[in-house]
């Protein structure tokens, strides 16, 4: 995101202003590179993913999954909002590096305190939580300074939002019960709204995707990175799950069907469709409206529905012949139907097309299997998804041959 003259801040001001640059250095025609540094601060969130995949599944309610629904959007928008401002700011600097290993320090107290985040760790959470959030942005401010006005501006309004929301989730973290949970409901609404209202503020007007001065390629990369950190915990959560399993006969079928649709899931995501995503936020001529909503928002959906589908691999290893209940058959078909829904809606937005048929086909099979979820046994049930994900995958990769070998006639040899 790009910020009106910074020249009179209070950071220029006091002299506290960087004297090496801690941006990263922008190329006409270069992709930024994701770092070291960056992928080990993404370690952290291997054990968030972990840590809300067991939640649920221990808490397989309607309350309990909308705690963790909240829970997922925080620890997402955190990440995400980390993966922003490493858009922008140099991690091979090491003050950069700093702020980053400070950022996972309290990363992981904020997934240590996951599973009771509702509990007595509520203030864990939520300290941990705010620090990450108005941390990060007031060292953005300080590390900009004058060299970029528009984002410095844009930080300032940033900040605001964020102070704001920080108040709502430290009082909610004090609190218990229905407050608690209220609180943090206004607050999470609040964080999810500013991007949406270009983070508007009395007297700093609101900033502009135009001004966004955001390397595509990059943040393409990184969300990447982060749904294959989700379908990591997939496979490891078959692995483990199987392994405890093993004297159940019909525990073979569910293990190969798990890890089969695993498989597909990638394929879906990653064949084409993560290129082109790419390909197009580096040739937009707003990358920055094209961030906000194809990897800002809508890839939540897709890393919703691979931690879903990872508890539904775990409920057919656990018992693969038992019958399907309401509960599972949410969970069994509610996983891969969000993740159809996010892939077809991010492909939609970044290519300019139509839904593609492929996914719309696999989300009317879904709900055909919803009306009859009763008669399935769980580990059949979860076989017949993994048929459908194996069935888009399929239709992808054939109707989209020709667009590949188009695209591969123009990369430059």
């Amino acid at each position: 995101m790009t910020v009106p003259s910074a020249g009179n801040s209070w950071f220029a001001r006091s002299g506290l202003l960087p004297r090496v640059s801690l941006l990263r250095p922008r190329g006409d025609h270069e992709q930024s590179k994701v770092t070291n540094i960056e992928l080990f601060f993404d370690l952290v969130f291997v054990y968030a993913v972990t840590q809300l995949s067991h939640t649920l599944l221990h808490h397989l309610n309607l309350i309990g999954a909308l705690q963790v629904l909240l829970l997922f959007l925080a620890m997402w928008w955190v990440w995400i909002f980390t993966g922003w401002v490493t858009n922008w700011l140099d991690p091979e600097r090491p003050l950069v590096r700093l702020a980053l290993l400070t950022l996972m320090l309290a990363g992981l107290l904020l997934s240590i305190a996951l599973p009771e985040a509702f509990g007595e760790r509520g203030m864990l959470f939520a300290g941990a939580y705010v620090f990450m959030q108005v941390g990060r942005t007031f060292f953005m401010l300080w590390a900009i300074g004058d060299a970029a006005p528009a984002n410095t501006r844009n930080f300032q309004r940033i900040a605001v939002w964020l102070v704001a929301s920080g108040i709502l989730w430290l009082v909610g973290g004090w609190l218990d019960g229905w407050l608690r949970a209220a609180l943090w409901v206004v607050a999470l609404l609040l964080e999810y709204l500013g991007p949406a209202l270009t983070f508007r503020v009395p007297g700093l007007g609101r900033s502009s995707t135009a001004d966004w001065n955001v390397d595509g390629g990059h943040l393409a990369e990184r969300c990447s990175q982060f749904v294959i950190i989700a379908l990591g915990e997939s496979v490891l959560v078959t692995g483990s799950s199987f392994a405890d399993s093993l004297r159940q006969p019909q525990a073979l079928m569910a293990f190969f069907s798990a890890f089969i649709g695993s498989v597909a899931m990638w394929w879906i995501y990653f064949d084409l469709g993560a290129e082109r995503g790419s390909r197009a936020i580096r040739q937009s001529v707003d990358p920055g409206h094209t961030a906000r909503i194809a990897y800002t928002y809508l890839h939540l959906l897709i890393v919703a529905g691979i931690i879903v589908c990872a508890v539904a691999d775990e409920l057919t290893l656990r018992d693969p012949q038992q019958r399907t209940d309401a509960v599972g058959a949410a969970v069994l078909l509610g996983g891969p139907a969000l993740y159809l829904i996010g892939n077809a809606l991010f492909k939609k937005t970044v290519n300019g097309t139509n839904l593609p048929l492929s996914h719309l086909i696999g989300l009317s099979l879904f709900l055909l299997l919803a009306l009859s979820f009763p008669w399935w046994p769980i580990a059949w049930l979860g076989m017949a998804t993994t048929a459908v994900l194996l069935l888009v995958a399929v239709w992808e990769v054939r109707s989209l041959r020709s667009v590949r070998e188009l695209l591969e006639k123009q990369l430059p040899d």
